[in-house]
């Protein structure tokens, strides 16, 4: 059923009659994997994509590399599981490169990214150095493009 996990992906609004029809199944055993796809927490959510800056709303999204120090027997797990565990914190991975983990966070004002850096994330004994990056403009997210729409000239035309 990779194929109903992919459409779920791109539009998880689809209803069971829809999924159904475009994988060839019943509804009854789209339902069912779908349960079962909850259960075995491999659908771990459903979430819309907002295109916030579409309605003013003000807020500041950063790229942090971390470099850690790898923790004995758990490696980098224990330090991801610290940091994915504060509210500010959208997605953490870990990384191959000059730096060991990448962390996207969120807050109202450069001032609350800055405050969690430095007090929370290099307040964490494994993190060695730190280097943010903020978000200045979103072109696409999950597959989807942010595009504005194109703005009319005012104005007279004369024929």
């Amino acid at each position: 059923m990779d194929q109903l996990l992919q459409l779920l992906e791109g539009d998880c609004t689809l209803s069971h009659k829809q999924l159904a029809a475009m994988v060839g199944t019943s509804e009854e055993k789209i339902q069912d994997s779908i349960r079962r796809y909850e259960e075995e927490n491999i659908i771990l959510g459903y979430k819309a994509v907002i295109d916030w800056d579409a309605v003013k709303r003000e807020d500041v999204t950063a790229l942090i590399e971390v470099k850690v120090e790898p923790q004995r027997g758990d490696g980098f797990d224990r330090v991801a599981e610290r940091i994915y565990q504060y509210e500010e914190v959208e997605a953490c991975y870990l990384m191959s490169g000059d730096f060991d983990m990448t962390v996207i966070i969120s807050g109202k004002t450069l001032q609350e990214v800055a405050m969690f850096v430095s007090q929370k994330l290099s307040a964490i004994d494994a993190v060695k150095a730190t280097a943010t990056h903020f978000i200045l403009k979103k072109y696409k997210e999950n597959h989807l493009i942010f595009k504005a729409p194109e703005k009319q000239e005012e104005g007279f035309y004369f024929v």
